[in-house]
């Protein structure tokens, strides 16, 4: 990871994260005002559905694949097939989230690891894409431990991961360093906006934990 990289990706892992859901109609800067996908368990409670974080390093994990950028990523038990964009941040400095429109995509933050690198590759998406309905990672909080994730790469590979945690928590208490802490394997965050919907998004954030299948 370059400098530069380095940088940006400690600035997001510090910040709040909070980005749009889709509930509107504003841009992908206006939308990361708000929060895509991000969170902890509202005021301080237990986080709901599976609750327990991949650890930190371990053994017998995969052996981590070379950088090449993800072009597609497919969730068979939710009927995800998308493409994959880029995202940076925005002006604000919090992460870009894919713009609202009717074929909604997933999107990778850039300054985060490749899937299949060690450490935490980020991909984020939307629950709901306003007018134009649901989201591409509508169903996310309906994965399970052991599920399968499929991330297509741009060198023609394809990095697959096992589930292994999924939380849904408050936005306020968005996990940053579980989410974005350094791991020393490769290891996968998938992220969309959840619980109660407001006039302006989501109270939490549903984050999928997974790891490098050997």
């Amino acid at each position: 990871m370059t400098s530069l990289s380095r940088r940006a990706f400690v600035t997001a892992a510090t910040a709040s994260l909070l980005a749009g859901c889709g509930g509107g109609h504003g841009t992908t800067t206006q939308a990361a005002n708000s929060a895509p996908d991000q969170g902890s368990s509202p005021q301080g409670s237990s986080t709901r559905g599976s609750s327990t974080p991949s650890a930190k390093g371990g053994s017998g994990t995969a052996h981590a694949l070379a950088r090449s950028v993800p072009v597609t990523l497919r969730v068979p038990a939710i009927g995800v097939d998308t493409p994959v964009m880029r995202l940076g941040l925005a002006a604000d400095g919090t992460v870009q989230v894919p713009p609202i429109t009717a074929h909604d995509r997933a999107g990778w933050y850039r300054y985060s690891p490749t899937p299949g690198q060690n450490g935490p590759s980020v991909i984020l998406g939307h629950v709901t894409v306003g007018a134009y309905g649901d989201g591409v990672f509508r169903h996310l909080t309906r994965l399970r431990k052991g599920d399968r994730i499929e991330a297509g790469l741009e060198n023609g590979t394809t990095a697959t991961f096992t589930v292994t945690s999924v939380r849904t928590v408050a936005k306020a208490d968005f996990p940053s360093d579980e989410v974005y802490g350094n791991v020393a394997r490769p290891e996968l965050r998938l992220i969309t906006c959840g619980g109660t919907r407001t006039g302006t998004g989501y109270l939490d954030n549903v984050i999928v934990f997974a790891t490098l299948a050997a």
